[in-house]
């Protein structure tokens, strides 16, 4: 059993599906996308840090005296079908999906108990939206089903009181907090608690050792749960299951302990912004770029999207979604289930990253660009004469090669046309029988 200690929780293994699946989808979704403006953190910029922008956007656009609170009855999620947001789930390849349960705004997208008509059911669409999209998710796919959840809220009044006493007082977290963070668990059994937003307030004050203990120990989802890094302040990249240690966080280098590099297809928002241009999402290019780099450093991917008020993922979403996962229909094998390989990219070539079959022992060296020259110089693998072997993935003949020695190997790419092509977004060369 674990103890409600950090030595204690932070010796427990991570369960195995976690660093096997490599690729997930977080969600973030709630009152933030009616006005789908700037930002999820709407809310403060307006109110608390009274930015410029979100200030006119309102009064430009709202009755005067309008309370956020109003935007509760406008979240309607008439077009929100989770049977389809989840074979958009599927076609993308990922392994699990982690939605916002409850940002810092505390709107809940199910019916807490503990956050009174402030949440889905009671307010706007009338629905449990984390139900029926864990439903939907369990029915139509094999994708592992996870929750996001604020520690904290903004505007709180419960916390603002415990704020004033320097976390002396414990009312919001015992009143608010960990019941709602028991009732997610004993609900809907997500594998996935994704904390965030501290306050600035220690773990003790939340309590997450002693949340942690009993998910852990005691919860429905004990023996396969895995849970990240943000318990309290002070407790990101040191404590928990797996480490985030900031958003989009993206080292380039092995890293020691399991990560995630959470970051956005909208490079400005986590959430859905009725104004983005085409040049704020990122490219499959870019995204491709972001899986190789994180897998080849001992990471996983979580890409997020914004749906709409009304319930939509947005077109230009699926399609980047769609086409991750047509990628990983080719590219699959050089991803999940993968371990880093000693070298995680090229010396020699640029934009070349390594991974690690452990079952066939083979060496991925997936190449985001297609050499103009017809031929790629690794300067990282030594070839074995009689031994090595040379693939590109989605390609049947066995490509030719010459060994530098120790200086690598120069490896002869198919002339193929652009329609031949395995897949146009970067490629997997297997190597089999090197050093």
């Amino acid at each position: 059993r674990y103890e409600p200690r950090w030595d204690s929780l932070d010796a427990r293994p991570l369960p195995a599906w976690f660093d096997e699946a490599k690729f997930g989808v977080f969600i973030h979704w709630g009152l933030f996308s009616v006005p789908g403006f700037g930002s999820e953190w709407f809310w403060w910029y307006w109110q608390k840090e009274k930015k410029e922008p979100y200030v006119k956007f309102m009064e430009a656009n709202y009755p005067p005296g309008f309370s956020y609170e109003d935007f509760g009855p406008l979240f309607t999620a008439e077009f929100f079908d989770p049977n389809q947001w989840a074979d958009i789930l599927k076609a993308s390849g990922a392994k699990y999906v982690v939605l916002t349960s409850k940002h810092h705004e505390g709107f809940t997208l199910w019916g807490s108990k503990y956050s009174w008509n402030w949440n889905a059911v009671d307010v706007g669409p009338k629905r449990d939206l984390v139900a029926e999209l864990a439903t939907s998710v369990r029915n139509r796919t094999a994708l592992r089903f996870g929750l996001y959840h604020s520690l904290f809220e903004w505007f709180n009044p419960l916390f603002l009181e415990d704020t004033i006493t320097a976390f002396k007082t414990r009312k919001f977290p015992t009143s608010k907090s960990l019941p709602e963070l028991y009732e997610i668990v004993t609900q809907y059994q997500p594998e996935i608690i994704w904390s965030d937003g501290d306050g600035n307030a220690p773990d003790t004050y939340w309590n997450s050792t002693g949340f942690l203990a009993w998910l852990y120990n005691d919860s429905p989802v004990r023996d396969t749960v895995v849970t990240n890094d943000r318990w309290g302040a002070g407790s990101i990249c040191k404590h928990g299951g797996f480490y985030t240690c900031s958003d989009r966080y993206n080292p380039g280098h092995l890293l020691p302990h399991k990560w995630e590099n959470c970051m956005t297809i909208d490079k400005r928002s986590w959430g859905y912004r009725r104004n983005a241009q085409l040049d704020d999402y990122l490219t499959i290019e870019e995204l491709v770029k972001q899986l190789v780099e994180t897998v080849s450093c001992g990471g996983n991917l979580l890409m997020n999207v914004g749906p709409t008020h009304d319930g939509r993922i947005a077109v230009v979403f699926e399609e980047r979604l769609r086409q991750m996962g047509a990628w990983l229909k080719v590219n699959g094998e050089a991803i999940y289930g993968t371990k880093p390989w000693r070298a995680q990219n090229d010396t020699v070539a640029a934009g070349v990253w390594y991974t690690f079959n452990p079952r066939e022992g083979h060496v991925n060296a997936i190449f985001l660009d297609w050499p103009v020259s017809g031929t790629l110089e690794l300067g990282e693998p030594q070839a074995k004469l009689g031994e090595t072997q040379v693939q590109l993935v989605g390609y049947k003949e066995l490509l030719k090669w010459v060994s530098l020695g120790e200086k690598g190997i120069v490896i002869a790419l198919p002339q193929l046309t652009p329609k031949q092509l395995p897949c146009q977004w970067g490629w997997t060369l297997q190597l089999t029988g090197i050093n």
